[in-house]
């Protein structure tokens, strides 16, 4: 929480992370949705803090100092670790144009603070001290007054072991150098395999939409077939129908011409006519419902090829997602090699250090005895 004498300076929106306290690795959200992060000035005390509230929890409350360093890890993610809080903290952004403010004012504010702990450095390093070289003739004093010095190089010395030791275990503050950047290629590793599986979950479903298209599409183009064919049939009937109406309508006019005929024959020929046009009728219904099939088959198939096109775009997706999840693969296990080769080198480094202490003590008590004897003498 903000205190009195302190103001904002600066506020954007972002979803908040820290890093596991458990694990060191994974990241836990600590704000379910987007929340202000703000920077703010003490002027009382000349300090700058991050500050974050969700609701009355604060879930962002760090200090900044001139060494911390903000990480940008993906074009909307980004991080800090703040030793003070023992954490590692995580912002995302809704977009690469927020991220990039909050650099720049985080920037901005750690040279503030740089310049602020320089001046307070300046005043305290102001006082000279005078160092005069030691006179050949040493008084009885002088060697107490050395004595007395040796024994506090004796007790920085004591000093210089426990800060070995505490650096040997490593602080209970510290956080490995490469932890934020391993996290962060696990979770894009993580991400990039939901993508992947979601990605194949879509074209599998895509692909089972294709094939059953397909089916309904062959079982179409067989109806059509038949239909075209019943229909070429059916005109060569209507064809020879129109050429019997017209052959009997020729034999009723003629009969009506030679004064009458037989009526009974004249009725079989009118309703055999009759018959003609009803199937002619029907037919014609017929050739439109078959031309509407064809038209509906058409636009079936325009759809079959745009999931066919689908289909390919969602093949070449996921082929660049798995490039993309075996590059990162590839990162974590650089990272994970480096840190090894990190972590040796630290061992040796501490290995000679350690002797370095070791050969400076046996040093200083060589000195004390020394002086303890000419003391004695």
């Amino acid at each position: 929480m903000a205190t009195i004498g302190e103001q904002p300076i600066f506020t954007t929106q972002a979803h908040v992370f820290q890093i596991d306290a458990g694990t060191k690795k994974d990241w836990v959200q600590a704000s379910k949705n987007s929340v202000s992060v703000s920077f703010y000035y003490d002027n009382t005390r000349n300090t700058y803090r991050i500050i974050s509230v969700d609701g009355s929890k604060a879930i962002v409350n760090s200090t900044i100092t001139p060494n911390m360093v903000f990480t940008k890890t993906s074009q909307k993610f980004g991080q800090w670790s703040d030793p003070r809080a023992n954490t590692v903290y995580g912002l995302g952004f809704s977009s690469e144009q927020e991220l990039t403010k909050f650099i720049e004012k985080f920037k901005e504010v750690k040279e503030l603070t740089r310049q602020a702990s320089g001046v307070k450095s300046g005043e305290v390093n102001g006082t000279g001290e005078n160092h005069s070289h030691p006179s050949p003739q040493v008084s009885r004093q002088n060697l107490h007054q050395r004595t007395n010095s040796l024994s506090s190089i004796q007790n920085d010395s004591g000093g210089l072991r426990e800060r070995r030791n505490s650096f040997t275990q490593g602080g209970s503050n510290g956080l490995p150098a490469n932890t934020s950047t391993e996290a962060q290629l696990k979770y894009e590793n993580d991400r990039l395999k939901l993508a992947l599986a979601q990605s194949s979950a879509n074209a599998k479903k895509w692909e089972v939409e294709l094939q059953t298209l397909k089916n309904n599409n062959a079982r179409l183009t067989a109806a059509l077939q038949e239909s075209t064919a019943n229909v070429e049939e059916w005109k060569k009937q209507l064809a020879a129908y129109k050429e019997e109406s017209v052959r009997l309508k020729k034999r009723i006019l003629d009969q009506d011409k030679g004064g009458g005929g037989d009526p009974l024959m004249v009725g079989q020929l009118t309703d055999q006519l009759e018959r003609i046009r009803l199937d002619n009728h029907n037919k014609q219904e017929e050739i439109k419902r078959l031309n509407a099939q064809l038209q509906d088959l058409t636009i079936k198939d325009g759809q079959t090829s745009g999931l066919q096109v689908r289909i390919q775009s969602l093949e070449e997706e996921n082929h660049s997602l798995s490039l993309r999840l075996q590059d990162a693969h590839r990162q974590l296990q650089e990272s994970r090699s480096s840190k090894d080769q990190e972590s040796r080198e630290l061992l040796r480094l501490q290995e000679i250090l350690g002797s370095k202490i070791s050969e400076l003590y046996e040093t200083h008590e060589t000195i004390i005895a020394t002086i303890r004897r000419e003391s004695n003498s």
